[in-house]
């Protein structure tokens, strides 16, 4: 394996993820970057004399791969926390508290919900109905605003569930797929009839003392490539950047990449190739060699979004925010989809500069492109607007930045998990390529790092193969068991 040469296309944290992993297990390792950085949608800057990110500014704790990445790369040390994970929701015009007892908006206590004031009164009394409810026919799939519409009422998907899922996807409720956006919950809900009582034993059985629910970097999480690539370089393996992958084809050994401007293209080849990059270059790379993923992969829609940061003296509000931030229904009518206060969610950046407080807002919902087509002046005055009418700020920001990610959410319509489970089949076909990214099976790190190891295992598996005289779906000699 240590003369075989993988090519990873994407130099996001998947990219390189599966880059390190390869080149710590002997692999001649090129990642392909088309942009001229590494790290995708992890990105930190200074704003205001603080790091905070541009990108995700958190990776889920309680799921192993992302810590278990920064251990490897000797850093857990590092690894800070947040000082409040209380959040609130705007809903009739004021911030009000999330409910006690729900998971991803879905309610499970009643009484909390209710002393949340987040839903009317007649959205209120409609939730109870799911505990006496006939259950609700499902077949594979399904809308998350049909399942949790039809056993909750529309308001608890319009006012709790959508924001919560409009903060990871930017997607509109009708068109998410249950299974694949909330499949804890989807899992849970084929074996309880009312959705409430399902939602209840997911809670009970939760460990008491899980710990943290959220990890990041002192410097920022947008940090955590560019230590990635140290890790692989040091192993061995090449990054390069403003390299565009132009096409991808099978030959009789392994893969030739073509690389470069049409005018002076260059060619590279490969023994495997781990394709991590959005569904839409990966379908244009697959559609010869593999035409049943590429289809497929040009059907998973994506949806923009812009972030607006802004630094502010802490006298600039009345009342210094308690929470780590709130979320905005869409039904609300207001272009801001979710505010954070990062100096308040993350201690050590409060502790690095006490008197600024550093504030990231999200705007754009899928289908919303429009609102992103103003210039950053007007997307900043959209967000100190927003700020001066629910926190009462009353100074212009000391510092300001405006992030825009075209096209970087990918929509996890309905069918989603068996579309891509035929993504994989048809990849699964062709000896040393696998795909790994935020398309398949999770938008966080965590889930990230996981299609990455997976990616990585199936290549290190056809380059052993072919080490010992396989072809990759075991038709070598030894593999036929021709030696007397």
């Amino acid at each position: 394996m240590s003369s075989s040469h993988v090519v990873v296309v994407g130099a996001g944290i998947a990219g390189l993820a599966a880059a390190r992993l390869l080149a710590r297990g002997g692999a001649r390792v090129t990642v392909l970057e088309g942009s001229p950085r590494i790290g995708g949608k992890l990105r930190v800057s200074e704003i205001g004399g603080l790091p905070v990110d541009e990108g995700a500014e958190a990776m889920l704790a309680r799921r192993p791969e992302g810590l278990d990445l920064v251990r490897d790369l000797g850093r857990s040390d590092e690894l800070r926390h947040p000082g409040t994970t209380s959040s609130a929701i705007l809903s009739h015009g004021a911030l009000r508290r999330l409910p006690a007892g729900q998971v991803m908006g879905v309610p499970s206590d009643l009484r909390a919900l209710a002393a949340s004031q987040v839903l009317s009164p007649a959205g209120l009394a409609r939730v109870p109905l799911d505990l006496v409810l006939r259950e609700t026919p499902r077949g594979a799939d399904v809308s998350v605003a049909d399942f949790i519409g039809a056993r909750m009422g529309r308001e608890v998907v319009d006012r709790l569930v959508e924001p919560l899922l409009g903060g990871v996807y930017a997607g509109r409720a009708e068109e998410l797929s249950f299974e694949a956006t909330l499949p804890a919950v989807a899992a849970a809900a084929r074996t309880h009839r009312s959705l409430i009582s399902a939602v209840r034993g997911m809670r009970e059985a939760a460990p008491a003392a899980a710990g943290p629910v959220f990890a990041t970097l002192p410097d920022g999480l947008g940090r955590l490539p560019l230590l990635v690539s140290d890790d692989i370089a040091e192993a061995g393996g090449t990054i390069r950047t403003s390299v565009m992958v132009r096409e991808l084809r099978r030959r009789s050994e392994g893969w030739r990449l073509t690389l470069g401007p049409a005018r002076a293209p260059e060619t590279l080849d490969a023994d495997a190739v781990v394709v991590a990059v959005p569904a839409a270059p990966a379908s244009r790379l697959l559609a010869e060699d593999v035409p049943a993923a590429a289809r497929e992969l040009a059907r998973i829609d994506y949806a923009s979004m812009a972030i607006v940061t802004l630094a502010y003296r802490a006298s600039a509000f009345p009342r210094l925010p308690r929470g780590s931030g709130y979320l905005v229904p869409s039904v609300e009518g207001r272009e801001v989809k979710a505010v954070t206060f990062s100096s308040v969610k993350w201690p050590h950046l409060r502790d690095r500069e006490p008197g600024v407080i550093a504030v990231r807002c999200s705007i754009g919902r899928y289908g919303e492109e429009h609102t992103l087509q103003r210039g950053d002046d007007e997307l900043k005055a959209v967000a100190m607007t927003e700020l001066a009418a629910t926190c009462g700020v009353s100074e212009l920001p000391v510092d300001s930045r405006v992030t825009r990610w075209g096209g970087g959410l990918p929509q996890y319509n309905v069918g989603h998990v068996d579309r891509v489970a035929r993504i994989r089949a048809a990849v699964a076909k062709q000896p040393g390529l696998a795909v790994a990214g935020a398309a398949y099976d999770g938008l966080g790190i965590p889930a990230c790092i996981a299609s990455a190891r997976a990616a990585a295992t199936r290549v290190q598996e056809y380059l052993e193969e072919l080490s010992d005289g396989s072809d990759g779906h075991g038709q070598g000699e030894q593999a036929q068991g021709a030696r007397p």
